[in-house]
């Protein structure tokens, strides 16, 4: 089996709890209709797989953790319904279909990601009573850290300053990166650890591991905004030049790019070396697949 059918196969369990989450919540028909139009427009689901992968590696059952798991899609959803919106990057297209105002209107567009943010903290709490509360609190504390001021909306402030902004240098675009993509891709991977558990040493290999992909992850795809095709990728090639962003390819070249790329990927793998099994396996094939996309 590839890599991404074993992902594909990951996420259908994803997939599975999206048809009933937001059901029987009393949420207005039109709010309800903009959070699913963006919730089941697809994707990876990367996020909520890797928290899955690092709690079953660490021993727990994915039943227990899917809906903390899955609040990071939620979250993940929103941020994009909320990138694309005209005083953001101004995206008509996610995923190969028409953005969420372009669906429903800025207003609702904005209320649906409001929304599927508080849901996504709801979903958090309401993990499983196997797993102790002050894991699931610890992990909560996690969460709200990358997805934060300091985290993911700190870095999309970063961005949009440095839009247009000749002089970026390779510090300021790891770090703005690191918070804007990264911490949303490290949490899961810690928060899976400390759900099941898992001792202080096997949560610092999940931040590593989370750390170091997320750099790839974020390299991969600046050099697929330039190499890449529209529709493989969803949205028109080249947006991220015409809009005057600091990139990895802009400031390196893709070559180095890639190398840069790779090396975090080594690093990632190197922080799975003391384990074994089918889901440490798909983390190794997870990781690799990641740069493989650009080779």
């Amino acid at each position: 089996m590839t890599i991404k059918e074993k992902l594909r196969l990951r996420a259908a369990t994803v997939e599975e709890f999206f048809g009933t989450a937001l059901q029987d919540k009393g949420i207005p028909p039109q709010l309800l209709e903009a959070m699913e139009y963006s919730l089941k427009a697809g994707g990876k689901r990367l996020r909520p797989v890797l928290c899955l992968s690092f709690a079953m590696m660490h021993g727990a059952a994915s039943i227990d953790i899917r809906s903390f798991a899955c609040a990071f899609e939620f979250i993940h959803t929103y941020s994009l319904i909320h990138d694309d919106l005209p005083a953001m990057d101004d995206d008509d297209l996610r995923r190969g279909k028409p953005s969420n105002h372009k669906m429903f209107g800025e207003a609702v567009a904005i209320l649906a990601g409001d929304a599927l943010l508080t849901e996504a903290f709801a979903l958090m709490a309401k993990t499983s009573a196997f797993i102790p509360s002050k894991s699931i609190l610890k992990a909560m504390i996690e969460a709200t850290k990358a997805a934060g001021a300091a985290g993911m909306v700190g870095g999309q402030t970063i961005d949009m300053g440095f839009t247009a902004r000749e002089g970026v240098s390779l510090p300021e675009l790891r770090d703005m990166h690191a918070r804007k993509t990264g911490a949303l891709i490290t949490a899961p991977c810690v928060c899976g650890a400390i759900l099941a558990q898992a001792s202080t040493e096997d949560i610092r290999r999940a931040r590593e591991y989370g750390r170091e992909i997320g750099i790839a992850f974020q390299i991969v795809d600046d050099i697929l905004d330039v190499v890449g095709n529209e529709a493989d990728l969803g949205k028109p090639v080249g947006s991220d030049e015409a809009q005057g962003k600091s990139t990895y390819p802009a400031l390196l070249g893709i070559e180095e790019s890639k190398r840069l790329a790779e090396e975090r990927i080594a690093t990632a793998l190197e922080s799975l070396s003391p384990y074994r099994g089918e889901h440490a396996d798909f983390l190794r094939e997870l990781a690799a697949y990641i740069v493989e996309r650009v080779n």
